[in-house]
């Protein structure tokens, strides 16, 4: 084992002709998709050569890529079978001194004492019992205590603990030995499923998952919520905030343990079996991991693990994200690089999460963490010095491991920055990301919904908006996420809405102007955006349906209250409640897909965007699938002639003026629709159809004229 930073002041002691000689393999492929990236390839082929040093150096020092990631395998504490001895061995450069105690030796000082190697990594063994057994017990509460640098004895959790729990009374955490009797410990039964191109996902946090005023659990979230997304027709489940976190409002952002499945809702064994049901009925499940930044509690976390500010982060101002109040992990820092690369294999592994949704990609990748960055688009922002090199190549390490050791993996990155390469195969130079998330178009909506009156809404600015992405880069489309449910913003039934969403809800009460209008664009802005604006598809739990209260977890502000920290799932299944129709709505937009797969469809015609009649009309798939919007607030227009690219028959496969829906029922779903040879809209073939206010309807080619 060979310490210290691999960086690039060692790393790229080389001349600009050995950078310009390095081999990208499929470089010119990139470069064939965007002509845009040629003056920059130099800084693509030094980002790759960095990647392939950091390979060789691991290969030669570390025996390999494969075993440096394991070490989740035998970093922590371990029993081991043969003998029932407890070996454990943490990495501290900083410490003094370092001892283990708990619950199990009566909280006695330094009577486990460990010892280090020159590389700062301490190590321990405690014999058995003289009955053979460990001596230490599953479930016993322990703590690592280490000397740092004053002298002073501090205690701090194991950072590969598998099992944190707060102690009762207490705002603290302790670590947990967890070591469960086989008899215990979760057998997975079903496979995984096999990597997908259209992803139609889930967002879910398991904790609100229940309409309780409590911590909901991973039983709960088994037994009550798994079906509910089978239902609903989504093929991934995107868990948040699974990695402990002691403040439970941070969203499971605020990371201290990071091995650790948060024992809020249950135990590791619990959270194996919720996903092993998932994969019962099919469904991919992602883990939202949160490697961009960790948690500044000291007594909890990383932060001050040694004693020194540095350890696991950068010692100078580079190690703090000031906007977030976190610290910033120092990539390149080989331990640190076997921490967080090892927590990937982790997950995959020992839990069998198919893949991850990769937290705040945009603050990794640059120096200002995107802070009062405006990010204009120009290339020199994503190839220059403003670009955090280390973090881009600790990400191609990511998803080299991802795709390597789990190549059915699936890897989203939460980027709003839209730097090229990210989603590019790291044989081009690329991070490897499989997807990103499209964040600019939640902000769209809620900027119409908040500033514009429904006459001025630009349909041009609206699909440029939606399809202002890079070809070559798969998106996953949302018109909202977690983001837009917590409190201070508003989710779009919310803004839509207004207060109306609890006194006009029910089938019984007045249908309002704002409850027509309402209703009836939640479900355009949502088809629109799932039609149109990316290669998958995201929907945050309870937004499915208008859920009517934002997210506000308990904290001191609110008295500690659970009252806006659950999902009020019950509203959808109350047959008196118009939020039934929305609910439908979201189950017919995923059923549709699922039968015409427009979202791995790569040719998509917007044949019309008329301002005046505020129609928006285009083509996309192989199946002439054809969506006609018209979010017109006063005018429907009987005969509205529509441009396509095939001649047939067309069928209605999807209308929201329906009753199902709660619509007017003003379009005849029954009607087929004859192509004429009549070029509209620079289409070859056209056809009229009716197109009432404030509705879309979806036609499919039923039947192919040769």
């Amino acid at each position: 084992m060979i310490p210290g930073v691999i960086n690039l002041q060692r790393l790229l002691q080389s001349t600009t002709g050995e950078i310009e000689s390095v081999v990208v393999p499929e470089l010119d492929n990139l470069l064939k998709l965007d002509s845009y990236l040629e003056p920059y390839q130099d800084e693509i082929r030094r980002r790759y050569y960095v990647f392939q040093n950091i390979l060789k150096r691991l290969e030669t020092e570390e025996q390999g890529i494969d075993n440096f990631t394991s070490a989740y395998k035998h970093f922590g504490i371990h029993v081991n079978p043969q003998t029932n001895e407890i070996n454990i061995k943490e990495w501290a450069p900083g410490a003094k001194a370092m001892y283990i105690r708990g619950d199990f030796n009566n909280w006695k000082e330094r009577e486990y004492p460990f010892t280090c190697d020159q590389w700062g990594v301490w190590r321990v063994t405690i014999p058995p019992l003289s009955d053979g057994s460990t001596t230490i017990k599953h479930g016993q509460a322990i703590k690592l205590l280490l000397e740092i640098g004053n002298g002073q004895l501090v205690d701090r959790l194991c950072p590969w603990s598998r099992y944190v729990q707060r102690a009762e009374k207490s705002s603290v955490y302790h670590g947990v030995f967890y070591n469960p009797p086989i008899d215990e410990i979760y057998q997975f039964k079903y496979s995984q499923p096999k990597k997908r191109d259209r992803l139609k996902i889930y967002e879910a946090h398991v904790g609100i998952s229940s309409p309780k005023q409590e911590i909901a659990t991973y039983e709960n979230f088994r037994v009550n919520v798994i079906p509910r997304i089978v239902k609903q027709g989504y093929n991934t489940i995107q868990i948040m905030a699974i990695m402990e976190h002691p403040y439970y409002a941070s969203f499971g952002y605020q990371v201290t343990s990071y091995f650790a499945a948060s024992s809020r809702y249950g135990t590791p064994e619990e959270l194996k079996a919720l996903i092993d049901e998932a994969h019962k009925y099919g469904l991919a499940v992602l883990l939202d991991i949160v490697h961009s930044h960790s948690s500044t509690n000291v007594v909890d976390g990383l932060n001050m693990f040694d004693g020194t500010v540095g350890c696991f982060f950068h010692g100078s101002a580079r190690g703090y994200h000031t906007l977030w109040d976190s610290r910033c992990f120092n990539y390149l820092e080989r331990e640190v690089m076997r921490f967080l690369l090892s927590n990937i294999r982790y997950w995959l592994e020992e839990f069998k999460f198919d893949g991850f949704r990769f937290d705040g990609v945009s603050s990794m990748l640059y120096h200002s963490h995107g802070i009062a960055h405006s990010f204009s688009g120009s290339y020199d922002e994503y190839f220059g010095l403003a670009a955090d090199t280390d973090s881009f190549n600790y990400l191609q390490l990511a998803n080299y491991v991802c795709q390597t050791f789990f190549p059915d993996s699936i890897r989203i990155a939460e980027d709003v920055s839209g730097m090229p390469t990210l989603c590019r195969p790291i044989a081009e130079g690329g991070a490897g990301f499989d997807y990103r998330l499209a964040m600019a178009i939640p902000d769209v909506w809620i900027k119409l919904l908040k500033e514009k009156k429904d006459e001025d809404w630009h349909m041009g600015n609206i699909t440029w908006a939606l399809i202002n992405r890079r070809a070559s880069e798969k998106n996953i489309a949302y018109a909202e996420s977690h983001d837009q449910s917590i409190v201070g913003d508003k989710t779009i039934a919310q803004w839509l809405l207004d207060e109306q969403i609890y006194s006009n809800m029910s089938i019984f009460d007045e249908r309002t102007g704002v409850i027509d209008r309402g209703l009836a664009f939640h479900k355009m802005i949502r088809l629109l955006t799932y039609a149109l604006g990316g290669e998958g598809w995201l929907n945050f739990e309870g937004n499915e349906f208008g859920h009517p209260e934002w997210l506000d977890f308990p904290r001191i502000g609110n008295n500690e209250s659970y009252k806006h920290a659950r999902r009020l799932f019950y509203l959808c299944d109350d047959e008196n409640l118009r939020f039934k129709y929305l609910n439908a709505w979201d189950k017919a937009m995923n059923v549709l897909e699922e039968e015409y797969k427009w979202l791995s469809a790569q040719n998509t015609c917007i044949s019309r965007r008329i301002e005046a009649d505020k129609t928006i009309v285009f083509e996309r798939g192989n199946q002439g699938l054809m969506f006609v919007f018209n979010f017109h607030g006063d005018k429907s227009f009987p005969d509205y002639r529509i441009g396509c690219g095939q001649s047939g028959k067309y069928k209605i496969v999807l209308n929201s003026d329906a009753k199902l829906f709660d619509g007017h029922d003003r379009i005849n779903s029954e009607q087929v629709f004859c192509t004429e040879n009549v070029c509209w809209d620079d289409r070859p073939y056209s056809f009229k159809i009716y197109a009432p206010t404030r509705t879309v309807c979806v036609l499919a080619l039923v039947d192919n004229k040769k």
